[in-house]
């Protein structure tokens, strides 16, 4: 349990980077003076725990989605926002909706039409009702090309798992999503990081890094981008889009974001033939929901992705499927999400006030800031110095491709119960960012 307690408070404090090769059973066991048994129990319970990932024939690694730290860290939490979630204002009403939708559909059918084994993708009625959904935004959007996914990361995985074979070359943004990531190593896909500005992907390095790689797809998120913020102007858009055409390429776009800022279309809206539209409701209603949209280039793809979601996880969960049509054709999901993008603002008004002197990246509608920390911080004295004023917070590492990144942090805003705890959250960060440079003891 000490060997556990030691990993998990070196992974919390950054000493330990995610994605990071552990020594072997025996040379650990070896260098502590140890029987080998007692190390292998040591890390299978940190992987019980989700701190580490073992992989047969390469080792044990350090887990690339661990987030936060673990309860009995010699650390203690009191305000964790590490995990990208939409808030949830009193406006939203998310109790009374769920149990006003869920008695709609048991007078409608009952509970028990939902508790078999479904079409896997949604039903006919499902899909028209999604595609109607979408439309203002993605004008091509049709139910023959939807299938409903159990979430965007299930989207992405099956997306690489259609496209890609292991050693294929897929390009993202420098910094990029940890689950595309994971789902890329799994997988044996090569990720390669493409140049960033304010905007997202350079179209300059994008169109250098296709003519290099000749990549299997691009990954983006141009709207509102994971870790970021970065949204790219509808110029840029054209431009990334116009270079995708020409390479031959696909694109898996990430919209994840994109119910926060509906006005800006996505990429999808410029090469429906070539984009994987992936929209996911985790981030603009909730993330337990387990429902997420995958427009596909056409009907053969969605075949194809309809059959990778059953041979990997079967279907989404029927009942949440159920509740979310009747909020869609209701009106009710774009209620809440107004009322989740009108509290974004008000915390990142709150984010402008606290941290005044402060230079970070954030959009009004977002969940999320990105904030470079300024020298002579390092990023694992900095998460580390914020534990011990008790903040968790991400840093660049997560998120990026090569390892060159800056040091930065994400603070994700949404994660606070209310205001006053975001509050709280950021006059400890200014308090951590004000304060001098402490380096963390070495467990």
């Amino acid at each position: 349990m000490r060997i556990v307690q030691a990993l998990a408070a070196d992974i919390a404090s950054g000493r330990l980077a995610r994605g990071q090769q552990l020594p072997t059973h025996r040379a650990l066991a070896g260098a502590l003076d140890l029987d080998l048994t007692t190390v292998t129990r040591a890390y299978g319970e940190a992987r019980r725990r989700g701190l580490l990932d073992a992989h047969v024939g390469r080792g044990t690694f350090v887990s690339e989605t661990t987030a936060r730290a673990a309860r009995d860290i010699p650390f203690q939490v009191t305000i964790d926002l590490s995990m990208n979630v939409p808030p949830q204002p009193v406006e939203a009403n998310l109790d009374l909706r769920i149990a006003q939708g869920l008695e709609a559909i048991q007078a409608r059918s009952s509970f028990s039409a939902f508790l078999n084994y479904q079409r896997p993708g949604g039903s006919d009625e499902e899909r028209a009702a999604a595609a109607s959904w979408l439309r203002p935004r993605v004008p091509e959007a049709s139910a023959e090309r939807l299938v409903i996914y159990p979430g965007n990361q299930a989207i992405l995985f099956n997306a690489l798992l259609s496209l890609a074979s292991p050693g294929d070359v897929v390009l993202t943004e420098a910094l990029t999503f940890p689950g595309m990531k994971a789902a890329a190593e799994t997988l044996g896909v090569r990720l390669v990081g493409v140049a960033m500005d304010e905007e997202g992907v350079l179209p300059d390095a994008l169109r250098a890094a296709c003519r290099a790689h000749a990549p299997k797809a691009v990954y983006l998120t141009p709207t509102l981008h994971n870790p970021t913020t970065a949204t790219m102007s509808v110029e840029r858009r054209e431009i990334v889009a116009d270079i995708i055409r020409r390479a031959g390429t696909v694109l898996i776009e990430d919209d994840a974001y994109g119910l926060l800022e509906p006005a800006v279309p996505p990429i999808a809206t410029l090469i429906p033939e070539r984009t994987w539209l992936a929209v996911g409701l985790s981030k603009c209603i909730a993330p337990a929901l387990r429902v997420s949209y995958l427009l596909a280039p056409d009907a053969s793809a969605e075949q194809r992705m309809r059959r990778n979601l059953q041979a990997t996880m079967q279907m989404p969960p029927p009942l949440m499927v159920a509740l979310v049509t009747h909020w869609l054709r209701t009106g009710v999901a774009d209620k809440i999400i107004l009322a989740i993008r009108h509290e974004a603002t008000g915390r990142q008004l709150l984010a402008r006030k606290l941290l005044k002197s402060i230079p970070y990246a954030a959009r009004n509608s977002g969940h999320h800031l990105w904030l470079a920390l300024p020298p002579p911080w390092s990023r694992s004295e900095f998460l580390a110095h914020a534990l011990r004023h008790g903040l968790a917070v991400v840093g660049d590492d997560a998120f990026s491709t090569d390892g060159a990144a800056a040091p930065a942090v994400r603070v994700s805003l949404g994660a606070a119960r209310n205001r006053a705890e975001l509050a709280q959250a950021l006059e400890l960060l200014a308090g951590a960012l004000r304060s001098p440079v402490q380096s963390a003891p070495v467990v």
